[in-house]
């Protein structure tokens, strides 16, 4: 059997690049595909990894990365990576914009890019007996917290799609993986959210111990799509210790009762 390939959406940075990092070390081929050109450019210069350039909230976009995939062989797991948040206010105030683009990207941005590549999925299962989609939702899509609202919201459908999709290919050797991460410190995801300030976004990490990093979560990835191929983890949550729950955040040294 030729080399198992794989795509992975929102490869720019973060979570994304540290799982082409993670896939190239296995031996993977991999397509990374986002939306920043340059940054495809120095991931590719650096992996070795085939780039594509696309948006996942355009059709167009999806539909030609669809149409290069068919043109170079099959697919045997898709990383549907991208996505983020916006604002961190009550539902009240928050705005609308925001929530229309954490659903475009998020929600409809795993659905058209699955819908797309599903035929050539089937491909790559019919040779290697397997195929794979991860979804990355977050704790988030599991566990409401206040000034949450769209990403909640939008996180919480990411999760009712995946589950879903999982029940529609129940008979087909498609594995459905859902990896919902907890705090994860990453150069853009929280300088995103708020519109990028900074020190607002510096001001999530300081004084918790180890938060969990993209190439923890790249590790998951690999992992579970490694696994043999009648082995299927339906849900991974990965948290850091110092997290119990969205809005339960240690901060300072962790340290025994007692001691």
């Amino acid at each position: 059997m030729d080399v198992l390939r794989a795509v992975v959406t929102g490869a720019s940075s973060g979570i994304g690049r540290a799982t082409v990092l993670a896939l190239r070390d296995a031996g993977w081929d991999v397509v990374g595909v986002a939306r920043r050109e340059d940054r495809l450019r120095e991931l590719a210069a650096e992996t070795g990894a085939s780039v594509f350039v696309a948006d996942v909230t355009e059709p167009e976009d999806v539909a030609a990365l669809a149409e290069h995939l068919a043109e170079t062989g099959p697919v045997h797991a898709l990383v549907n990576n991208a996505g983020g948040a916006k604002g961190l206010e009550p539902v009240e105030a928050s705005s609308d914009a925001d929530w229309e683009w954490m659903f475009r990207v998020n929600v409809l941005g795993t659905k058209r890019v699955t819908s797309a590549l599903l035929p050539l999925l089937r491909e790559g299962a019919a040779v290697r007996g397997v195929a794979d989609i991860v979804n990355l939702t977050s704790i988030a899509g599991h566990v409401a917290y206040v000034g949450g609202g769209g990403y909640n919201a939008a996180k919480f459908a990411q999760h009712a799609l995946t589950e879903v999709l999982r029940l529609e290919l129940n008979g087909e050797p498609i594995r459905v993986i859902e990896v919902a991460p907890g705090m994860v410190h990453t150069e853009e995801f929280a300088l995103v959210r708020f519109g990028g300030d900074a020190q607002r976004a510096a001001s999530v990490y300081a004084d918790v111990p180890e938060p969990l990093v993209a190439e923890d979560i790249a590790a998951v990835i690999a992992d579970a799509i490694g696994k043999p191929r009648h082995v299927d983890l339906d849900l991974i949550v990965v948290k850091p210790v110092a997290q119990s729950a969205p809005h339960l955040v240690a901060k300072g040294p962790l340290r025994v009762r007692g001691r």
